[in-house]
């Protein structure tokens, strides 16, 4: 009997396939958990790889679980290479510490799961958050961080790190929208077309910044958007945006600032029922870290309301 075919290969949406390395928690959604149904309601087809199954995530007491390796990874690999199961449109990778992707050998593996993607599909588009600390604090052994400016930087497609990894990466300073964007352009030198520095907090203002160079070697269109500050913590807010950002940077690949609009009004819908949910059941959001409310937003994700628009740097 012959074996059927593979339809995500087949009959491809028009949008995508995506295979996600990230961690998955059985409660709760972080990694995997808070990308993969977002990216499918945007109608990509997404085959998650989960770098751990914890019971929760580790901002708890305690945790469970297991790691994987990067041989079990491989083993992965290459079971779907034997089957004729490599061709994907994209890569997403959101790096991590505490077991999730926080050693140079996992992150060593990441970079050889790239190689062979390529080499079934040299147009795949590798969407990469570099997870590597916050607001000053490094979460990975600092031998990575050489690791991902020598060896990620060059071979990724679109980079959305946060304020704190951007000065990791390019070894600048920022202190004012101008530094964000000469740090974008050194990253673009660096290998990615697409920078999306998720957050910076410049003047006590929280702002986005975006660079496309959509020709290499000119200069890049780059533009803000002005996001609200709000009065809590969330825990899968990076993951869902990256996962966001490339859903809608794909629907629109010459129009970073557009698909920007879209993934940052999707996720401020997403936060501001999430805040309303846990108050409406007497919780003060402001005394612990918030799981999301995912599913509750899912009209939010697929089809938002734009509320917070670009401004165009010249």
């Amino acid at each position: 009997m012959a074996r059927p075919p593979i339809l995500s290969l087949a009959l491809p949406s028009e949008t995508g396939r995506v295979l996600s390395i990230q961690s998955h928690t059985v409660q709760g959604y972080v990694g995997n958990k808070s990308a993969v149904f977002p990216l499918q309601l945007l109608g990509y087809d997404v085959d998650p790889i989960n770098s751990v199954q914890f019971s929760n995530h580790t901002g708890y007491p305690t945790f469970r679980g297991q790691v994987l390796n990067g041989q079990q990874l491989c083993d992965l690999i290459e079971g779907l290479a034997a089957n004729d199961l490599l061709y994907y449109t994209h890569l997403l990778t959101v790096c991590k510490s505490t077991g999730y992707i926080g050693s140079v050998s996992f992150l060593d593996t990441v970079l050889q799961v790239v190689d062979k993607l390529r080499m079934v599909n040299p147009g795949l588009i590798y969407v990469c958050d570099p997870v590597m600390g916050d607001e000053g604090k490094l979460y990975v052994p600092p031998d990575l961080v050489s690791v991902y400016r020598e060896k990620v930087i060059p071979v990724a497609s679109m980079l959305t790190p946060n304020q704190f990894e951007v000065e990791l990466l390019t070894g600048l300073r920022i202190s004012s929208e101008s530094d964000g964007l000469k740090a974008c352009n050194v990253l673009h030198a660096a290998g990615p077309s697409k920078v999306v520095i998720t957050s910076l907090n410049i003047e006590g203002k929280l702002l986005l910044i975006g660079s496309h160079e959509k020709l290499k070697g000119q200069p890049p269109h780059q533009f803000k958007i002005i996001i609200p500050k709000i009065a809590a913590y969330f825990t899968g807010t990076g993951d869902l945006m990256t996962a966001l950002l490339l859903g809608w940077s794909n629907k629109y690949p010459d129009n970073l600032e557009k698909a920007s609009e879209l993934a940052v009004s999707s996720l401020q819908a997403l936060l501001h029922r999430t805040l309303e949910d846990y108050k409406a059941v007497g919780f003060d959001p402001q005394s612990s870290s918030l799981e999301i409310r995912l599913i509750q937003s899912q009209d939010d994700i697929r089809n938002p309301e734009v509320k917070f628009k670009a401004e165009e740097y010249t």
